[in-house]
């Protein structure tokens, strides 16, 4: 079904759903409609995606009922399949849900970006609580119909930025909403997780050369909704994060979690303006440096932000602030800088917000607020989700949230296709206004697989 028609079909009752649901436990006996356990009833969650990073996202489930498994390459996911050996396993997704729909309370999936959106939307037409990784999917239009999408249907969404639920990105946001920092106009974030190791491909700009796929993969299914492409080493199981086809870069891996207090604790929402600086590129794959200005207007009495991100071999600048025998680490952070204060972030995930210098740090202790957002016990994102499919509160980066994160993160890439030009975004009728080339890549055209 083409996106648009299951967008607007699923309105249909999926109000009605989410109401008579209560967030109480149900006796619902479809697979198509939403259910929500006691908190006594373990969920029942299948999972797709089994080796990478679905390895340690099924480990942070692995206190509910495992069910089904799901992976195109046996091999790759061979580390849980041992473990759950009794668990049905599946290739295919759409059989997964079709086969075992009525036995499945939730669906995670820890697949590469491509994937996101068809996997996502099949689990929320089935009434299935959905985790997903982040990016929530690989452009802006599928983003925002996979938020509407789970928003119609009354599932319990979450994405995989597990910083959100820790205390460090908590702290972050009551020292900005209690003007600790003062008016917040700039703000730097980097990472450069993709500049080395196994992540990273030796190959630019050309495609690597085709090779046969190993009979334990079934090669259309990973390619899904992509641009066909021959089978290579160079893109399944690590590095296709790289590749235009089936990745967003270092942006699309790092930025949901390094730009997520700043989003979050400023109240950011769609920038106006988004311009790149990058080392040479093509539609093949990601610059292997760049520099992103995101423009955010003022927003309601706090000023405008300039936020500026920094990959690979562009650097960010040491903060003035921080004291000239202390390490910076450029691996990943950011800083927010206030006319009072600045803080610094030292890590991938916003749980090491300090004011800097440390001697500021301690002489505001004072006057730091007190603690008014909830906590998550042990900081457990995981846990955050099961919980909230049993009645629990709803998770703070649920696709409400997520989305709208998503998508400013994705508008970076769209500006690295400008190659320098400042683009500028219209997000309520999600267009690049003044280059509508770039549209096709907000909503570009799925292969039927």
């Amino acid at each position: 079904m083409k996106r648009r028609n299951f967008i607007s079909n699923i309105g249909v009752g999926a109000g009605a759903i989410a109401a008579s649901s209560s967030m109480k436990s149900t006796a619902s006996v479809t697979d198509k409609s939403v259910r929500f356990k006691s908190k006594t009833d373990k969920l029942n969650i299948a999972c797709i995606g089994c080796g990478g990073k679905g390895v340690s996202d099924i480990k942070g489930i692995a206190h509910e009922n495992i069910v089904a498994l799901c992976d195109i390459d046996e091999i790759h996911a061979a580390q849980t399949f041992k473990k759950y050996p009794d668990v049905p396993k599946y290739k295919d997704y759409r059989v997964m849900l079709d086969e075992m729909g009525k036995d499945i309370d939730a669906v995670m999936i820890s697949t590469p970006d491509h994937l996101h959106y068809p996997m996502g939307m099949a689990a929320i037409e089935h009434g299935k609580h959905v985790f997903i990784q982040k990016p929530l999917a690989k452009s802006i239009r599928e983003v925002r119909d996979l938020t509407e999408a789970a928003r119609k249907m009354g599932v319990v969404s979450i994405m995989g930025n597990q910083g959100h639920a820790s205390e460090g990105i908590r702290l972050a946001k009551e020292w900005v909403d209690a003007g600790i920092l003062g008016d917040v106009t700039e703000v730097h974030v980097w990472t450069q997780k993709l500049t080395n190791g196994r992540y990273r491909s030796t190959l630019r700009n050309c495609l690597p050369k085709k090779q046969d796929a190993p009979g334990h993969i079934d090669w259309n299914l990973w390619v899904g909704p992509s641009q066909y492409q021959a089978y290579s080493a160079e893109y399944h199981p690590f590095r296709w994060r790289g590749w235009w086809d089936f990745g967003n870069g270092a942006l699309g891996d790092i930025g949901c979690h390094t730009m997520d207090a700043p989003f979050w604790a400023l109240d950011l929402g769609a920038p106006i303006a988004v311009t790149a600086e990058t080392t040479d590129h093509s539609l093949i794959t990601f610059p292997d440096g760049s520099k992103v200005t995101y423009e955010f207007p003022a927003r309601g009495d706090r000023p405008p932000v300039k936020m500026v991100w920094y990959d690979g071999s562009i650097k960010p600048p040491r903060p003035s602030e921080l004291e000239k025998k202390r390490k910076f680490s450029t691996k990943s952070g950011y800083t927010m800088i206030g006319s009072k204060a600045t803080v610094y972030n030292d890590d991938e995930q916003c749980r090491r917000p300090r004011i800097i210098p440390e001697t500021k740090m301690r002489s505001m202790r004072e006057q730091l607020p007190e603690k008014e957002i909830p906590r998550i016990p042990k900081s457990d994102h995981y846990r955050e989700w099961t919980e909230a499919c049993k009645g629990g509160p709803k998770p703070g980066s649920n696709f409400d949230y997520a989305g709208p994160l998503s998508e400013m993160v994705l508008l970076g890439n769209l500006a690295i296709l400008a190659k320098g030009k400042r683009i500028t975004w219209d997000s309520e009728n999600m267009k690049v206004a003044n280059m509508p080339e770039l549209n096709a890549f907000v909503d570009p055209k799925a292969r039927v697989f």
